[in-house]
């Protein structure tokens, strides 16, 4: 490119102010009492105007500057450009504009700093030629706010991306605007293919209106953290439209920009797994427990209780059949006669403890009116049951709801110090429910447990193995219920 013929003007002489009028010294004093630096040049690029924010920001006198290039003032690197920038802005006949664009412009200080400023130009015709002016203020701190802060962000967003759990953040209309790269290896979607998208992209459509509910109302709640769905599993649905479980937690931060909600999301499949992994093998051992107990009472019963019987009946004979006048002999077979029927008697409750063979036999009703009765008889407190004669139920609920059922008792004859109890089973086509009642002097059921306070744990257990729920409630002084809800999963338990 050539150099186009010059058609500038000659340059102005600096504008002193020596004899002037009293408008020329108000707008002079105006000039100076300008928070912001106020330079002008003339065609040729020479500095006629330089007020006294000028002299603080740049660090030269008005003296030094005042008939000198504006390159004075410039950073080297950036000469050239400023002066085909003010060329160019004379060309367009626009009287004024921010400088720089986007970009940051800079200025040089008479200690040969560079510094930032934030600047606009303005041009204007006058009868002695072309003059520009440029308003400027130092931006030293506001730009190294922003790069302290553009090094904040990058850093939070390192640390974000760094995490191993998903975090994702949605705004008030549920649309994703962070998403960081656990996630995209959670979920299988690019953060460009979800942001700006729903969140229950990410979830399965179930739970698509609940979850927006449940967002809806935590983000009225003032709450600022809280752990979603209060200890249930949830789940969510990868891009591959493959479901998996998840633990989230959702937080929520008012921001100039509107309310932001947080959801940090962990991928529990492996845990889930194991904990049914586990699951199956503590029901396999209840089970094997179960059989074992059923052996035990077995052999106590039918072997252990008939022998006892059988010499029970030796000792009857050797009693009667002994010569006169053998009182102490006769004494003596009395009185093992009578350990007999306690040791007998001792056998069957053992059995019937470790097993009753009313439960097997007969099934769950019978054994569980013979547990009502037995526990009535042993602690004195009365007790009704509530239940359906005709009512069937299979293994292994049956077992589960007398075990449950045999502890609760257990657990109302040594704590509760109650005058009454109830107890009621109740069948449906998906369903087993025990409720256990009492009027004893109730619990507080937040309190630490004692560690010695086993009772309620294995009611727990026993009811987890058969993904059922349990709910207590009891109050010092207002008794104790305790609820048992088991889903029946059999095939045969549905009809």
């Amino acid at each position: 490119m050539h150099p186009e013929p010059s058609t500038e003007p000659a340059a102005l002489a600096p504008i002193h102010v020596v004899h002037a009028s009293n408008d020329a010294a108000r707008l002079a004093g105006l000039l100076d009492s300008a928070m912001d630096a106020i330079i002008a040049v003339d065609a040729s690029h020479r500095v006629v105007l330089y007020n006294r924010a000028a002299e603080d920001v740049f660090g030269w006198k008005a003296a030094d500057v005042l008939g000198q290039p504006l390159e004075l003032l410039i950073p080297e690197r950036f000469r050239a450009l400023h002066a085909e920038h003010v060329k160019r802005f004379g060309r367009t006949g626009v009287t004024s504009r921010h400088m720089g664009g986007s970009s940051v412009v800079y200025g040089r200080k008479a200690s040969g700093e560079d510094f930032p400023v934030d600047a606009s130009i303005s041009q204007l015709n006058t009868s002695e030629g072309k003059l520009f002016t440029v308003i400027l203020r130092d931006v030293t701190a506001k730009v190294k706010a922003e790069q302290d802060n553009a090094r904040l962000v990058a850093r939070l967003a390192g640390l974000l991306d760094s995490a191993m759990d998903g975090i994702i953040a949605i705004d008030a209309s549920q649309r994703i605007v962070l998403y960081n790269r656990a996630a995209e290896a959670m979920f299988g979607w690019r953060s460009d293919q979800v942001m700006g998208e729903r969140i229950d992209k990410l979830m399965p459509p179930r739970f698509r209106n609940g979850h927006e509910r449940h967002v809806e109302r935590f983000a009225t709640t003032g709450v600022t953290s809280r752990r979603m769905a209060d200890g249930t599993v949830l789940h969510a649905q990868r891009a591959n439209g493959d479901e998996f479980p998840i633990e989230a937690s959702i937080s929520q931060l008012e921001t100039g920009e509107g309310k932001i909600l947080t959801v940090i999301v962990r991928d529990i499949t492996e845990k889930v797994r194991a904990q049914e992994e586990l699951s199956a093998f503590a029901a396999e051992a209840h089970a094997t427990l179960e059989n074992e107990k059923t052996r035990v009472a077995r052999e106590l019963h039918d072997e252990l209780a008939q022998s006892l019987t059988a010499l029970k009946m030796d000792a009857i004979w050797v009693r009667d059949n002994l010569p006169a006048g053998e009182q102490a002999a006769v004494a003596k077979l009395e009185t093992m006669l009578a350990m007999l029927d306690t040791t007998v008697a001792a056998t069957r409750r053992i059995a019937a403890d470790l097993r009753p063979l009313l439960l097997d036999d007969l099934g769950l009703v019978p054994a569980a009116e013979w547990l009502v009765q037995s526990f009535t008889q042993r602690s004195g407190v009365a007790c009704s049951l509530l239940v359906d004669e005709d009512m069937e139920l299979h293994e292994p609920y049956a077992t589960a709801v007398f075990r449950i059922l045999q502890e609760a008792l257990v657990n109302v004859g040594k704590h509760a110090k109650a005058s009454k109890a109830s107890v009621a089973i109740e069948r449906t086509k998906d369903a087993v429910t025990l409720v256990v009642s009492d009027d004893g002097q109730g619990f507080s059921p937040t309190q630490p447990r004692k560690p010695e306070s086993l009772g309620l744990m294995g009611l727990r257990e026993r009811t987890r193995l058969l993904k059922g729920s349990m709910t207590i409630e009891s109050a010092r002084g207002g008794g104790t219920q305790i609820a048992v809800h088991i889903p029946l999963h059999n095939k045969g338990e549905g009809h």
